[in-house]
């Protein structure tokens, strides 16, 4: 993920680099309890999520959260320019992969 912002606190999900070289960016995001959250940022390159649990991600795009039903192993893509602030909304401590392509 890119370009955190002062809009909101830089979060409090753990992110773990795998893989960064000049093809691509693999990171393993964490999160402990319900309510962490990856902290407010803008993605530079197009990505793809694979998610490490079954359950809920709540969406931040700055005015509105949706929900993002996820079922462990389906991935899902998203191209560039993405603003917002992903937060565990389960009552468990859940991980994603994220690779970015650069």
């Amino acid at each position: 993920m890119c370009n955190t912002t002062k809009e909101h606190d830089p979060g409090t999900a753990i992110g773990s680099m795998k893989i960064e070289n000049d093809k691509t960016i693999v990171t393993e995001w964490s999160f402990a309890k319900r309510g962490d959250n990856t902290g407010w940022h803008e993605h530079k390159h197009d990505y793809v999520v694979v998610p490490m649990f079954t359950g809920k991600l709540e969406i931040f795009d700055g005015e509105n959260t949706s929900i993002a039903e996820l079922t462990e192993g389906q991935p899902y893509f998203r191209n560039k320019g993405v603003r917002h602030d992903v937060i565990n909304g389960n009552d468990f401590a859940c991980k994603f992969i994220e690779i970015e392509f650069l």
